[in-house]
């Protein structure tokens, strides 16, 4: 199947005319047809033959034009939170269902100048608030390795669509792993970003930036072409910033040393699922041995976990509320538990909290920019569950231990999201179950293009992006 190779395999196979646009989009959608009824994955889905005469107009531009856009051809679903023109942006909420934007949102203005085509939307959770794509409007999203299991989230729709091969790799947001946590959950690669590597149209703000757009893919090499097509300066966004020189040219082959430290100390502060932190010490010795270039420490960074949890929680919950207040929304009520969470807790705290939670943010940001002086890597597993039921709303417990909040299982990413640190999650293989897990490789800030280095070599190490889920030829 066409829609199985890598994603320069595809983009080749449209250059050199081996193949029509058209064909492949055929391929993607009989993929859809065959296997979304199950997956719940891709949602607002465009009129079939919007999509073939989209494909159509393709193939009959230039060759020239074909070959400077970086996605010609390719199909894509962009995650629910993102606006596109003549596609409602719903939140996963009823009231929304109708809420036409007039404009695209900047990512999806890059993918469509870059040449992709967006046939609809990836599923999430509602509001993007959650590591469990459910809500009311689409309903619930399942884990192509299991059909009864959560995909993760908030970008669970976008990772399950990768894995079955509905859409060749997708777009995501990340503020507490939801790039890492569905990427985990689901075989794949997700990559969060520093923030401003790929702009979002956002005003300067008092406010750490915790949320970034980001990607999720079959391989790091994927990413790479995902990167070079949405990255860069632009004006709509403060934070933005330009990298120099090209993802898709960075070296799969290990050129210097590197040296990862392993998070002793948050992971003996974390609960886990039994066997997460087993695959992962497997994986980064397994690394070490076949790169000798790579050593691996274990190590403590000197931060209260508890302390950066608290912090964490008060600015998420606050910058949520305001969010949410702007919105407006009419029918609050409705809305659910981790929504409704989030913006309780942030209405009651108080201005001197957020003053204490900002300081403390500065106070370690410093250090953790220091800490990079000895290692260029950190590691620390993507989640602290394997894929859990669909049907529950989000994990109230970890083996015997009970979580304190919706999200207290997804912890662990805390640390990348809080002082902006670029995070790849590397897939690790699979529990005794079958269920895949990932690890976070997190380099320091705006070492983007060294993290997507380590990554493509793991992917040379391992080739984990062979492995499919049974539900694709089945």
């Amino acid at each position: 199947m066409i829609t199985q190779l890598s994603l320069q395999e595809q983009i080749d196979l449209i250059h050199k005319k081996e193949i029509k646009v058209e064909e492949l989009f055929q391929e993607y959608l009989t993929n859809i047809d065959k296997l979304n009824p199950r997956l719940n994955a891709i949602v607002s889905l465009r009129d079939r033959d919007w999509i073939i005469k989209k494909a159509q107009e393709k193939d009959s531009l230039k060759q020239d034009i074909k070959i400077k856009q970086i996605l010609f051809g390719l199909p894509l679903a962009t995650k629910e939170l993102f606006d596109v023109k003549e596609l409602p942006t719903t939140y996963g909420m009823p009231e929304y269902q109708n809420a036409f934007p007039q404009n695209d949102s900047l990512i999806v203005k890059n993918l469509k100048q870059q040449g992709a085509t967006i046939i609809g939307k990836s599923n999430m959770a509602e509001l993007a608030i959650g590591s469990h794509t459910k809500n009311k409007l689409f309903k619930t999203s399942s884990n192509p390795y299991d059909l009864s299991l959560s995909p993760g989230g908030s970008s669970g729709g976008a990772s399950a669509a990768v894995a079955s091969c509905l859409i060749p790799f997708s777009d995501g947001t990340d503020m507490m792993g939801s790039c890492r946590n569905p990427a985990a959950y689901t075989n794949l690669y997700g990559f969060r970003p520093s923030p401003g590597l790929i702009p979002d149209k956002r005003a300067e703000s008092k406010y750490p930036v915790l949320t970034t757009p980001g990607g999720i893919a079959r391989t790091p090499e994927d990413l790479s072409i995902f990167l070079d097509s949405v990255s860069g300066q632009d004006d709509e966004d403060h934070y933005s910033y330009s990298f120099e020189g090209s993802f898709r040219s960075i070296e799969k082959n290990l050129n210097s040393k590197i040296r990862i430290g392993w998070l002793s100390n948050f992971v003996e502060n974390y609960t886990f699922e039994k066997g997460i932190i087993e695959l992962c010490e497997v994986a980064l010795n397994q690394f070490a041995t076949a790169e000798k270039k790579i050593s691996i420490e274990q190590c403590n960074i000197n931060i209260d976990p508890k302390k950066l949890w608290q912090v964490w929680c008060n600015l998420r919950s606050k910058i949520t509320f305001d969010d949410l207040a702007a919105m407006q929304i009419q029918n609050f009520e409705e809305l659910g538990f981790p929504a409704k969470w989030e913006y309780e807790q942030g209405e009651k705290i108080k201005e001197v909290e957020i003053s204490s939670a900002i300081n403390q943010y500065h106070k370690d940001h410093s250090y953790v920019d220091g800490f990079f002086d000895k290692y260029d890597i950190l590691a620390l597993p993507s989640a602290q569950l394997f894929p859990f039921d669909k049907e529950i709303d989000f994990p109230k417990s970890i083996q015997e231990t009970q979580m304190d909040t919706y999200h207290r299982w997804m912890e662990v990413t805390v640390f990348a999201s809080m002082f902006q640190l670029p995070t790849i999650s590397v897939p690790v293989g699979f529990n005794e179950k079958g269920l895949p897990m990932g690890m976070q490789l997190i380099g320091k800030n705006k070492s983007d293009a060294k993290v997507i280095h380590v990554g493509k070599c793991y992917e040379e190490v391992f080739n984990r992006s062979k492995i499919q889920p049974n539900i694709i030829n089945e």
